[in-house]
């Protein structure tokens, strides 16, 4: 059964301000339960959270019960870099669904949170597990998430803003012609295959920028490791920007070049680093998640392992790259 509650307007302000400071949740929060056709003014129905309210009027929210859905059992672990009482920083395996799906079978990222007890409370009813941005399912890597709706929110905001940034190492075939590739073209749904994404301005493609820094040559100089910037954070950037210009990381059999290219047991591509501003201390943080044993070997065989150590130094790769690019 909904907890209904009232509130009064003692002066003309925009309905979610007015929410946001009554309950004491984010606009963000609010608009989500006036989505959920939660919220009325005077027994009236709104749709817009930029309704101007005056002042007597009546507001009713009928706050929905919290949707729980059971957690499946899970069969992986995950590696913890870092954890507060408002964010936790991961190391997400190979293999691993970060959210589940109809498609999705076997258990996921959030499975694996809801086990951990993150179950963010949403005042719209939703269940959220602090996701703030994903991985694809073959990527490993750096993720973070949050712990509260404050922190949240203070996340998705510098996810939008750009104050957060990630960079990718990635093997390649064959390799890039320049030391720094920077890639700005957008990206929307492939018309001839819905489980790719291309290139394009058709539709309802979105603005998408990339940048590439060569480390390492492989040693018979067919393969190429290198670091990627993501600027955006459109689905398969990496992997469509690479297309684009006839490349693309060993193991990636949705964009693949041909059937007789190099393999590999999982895509070799790897979120290294992160970096964003603590929703509390302000702090700006950085975390390193360590390549797992499959991309390690793979690299030992193939590159000279001396110079992949050097090369994958965090400093060194932040200063490939210009921030102002």
């Amino acid at each position: 059964m909904s907890d209904i509650k009232s509130y009064v307007c003692d002066n003309p302000e925009r309905l979610d301000i007015f929410l946001a400071s009554e309950i004491g949740q984010t606009r963000s929060q609010i608009a989500s339960l006036i989505k959920h056709k939660c919220v009325f003014v005077d027994e009236k129905l709104v749709t817009r959270p930029g309704v101007k309210l005056k002042s007597g009027q009546n507001i009713k929210v009928e706050f929905p019960e919290a949707k729980e859905s059971p957690a499946l059992d899970i069969d992986f672990n995950v590696e913890i870099l870092y954890e507060d009482d408002d964010v936790l920083v991961i190391n997400k395996p190979s293999g691993v669904t970060v959210h589940p799906a109809p498609s999705v079978k076997e258990a996921t990222l959030v499975d694996w949170l809801k086990h951990k007890g993150i179950r963010l409370s949403n005042i719209s009813g939703e269940e959220r597990h602090g996701i703030v941005h994903r991985l694809d399912k073959g990527t490993s890597g750096t993720m973070v998430v949050a712990k509260n709706n404050e922190a949240h929110e203070f996340l998705s905001e510098q996810l939008q803003d750009k104050s957060m940034g990630r960079y990718y190492l990635a093997v390649l075939n064959p390799p890039l012609k320049d030391e720094i590739t920077t890639i700005e073209q957008n990206i929307g749904r492939s018309a001839h295959n819905r489980l790719k994404m291309t290139c394009t301005d058709a539709g309802k493609s979105k603005y998408a920028k990339t940048m590439f820094k060569v480390l390492s040559l492989s040693n018979d100089e067919k393969q190429q490791f290198v670091a990627c910037k993501l600027f955006t954070g459109r689905t398969h950037q990496i992997r469509v920007h690479l297309e684009s210009i006839n490349r693309h990381i060993i193991g990636d059999h949705i964009y693949a070049l041909s059937p007789k290219a190099e393999k590999s047991e999982r895509i070799l591509l790897h979120a290294y680093m992160i970096y964003f501003v603590h929703p509390t201390s302000k702090e700006k943080l950085t975390f390193v998640a360590p390549l797992d044993e499959t991309m390690k070997d793979y690299l030992d065989k193939k590159f000279d392992t001396e110079q992949i150590n050097e090369v994958m130094d965090t400093s060194n790769i932040l200063r490939s790259f210009s921030t102002d690019s």
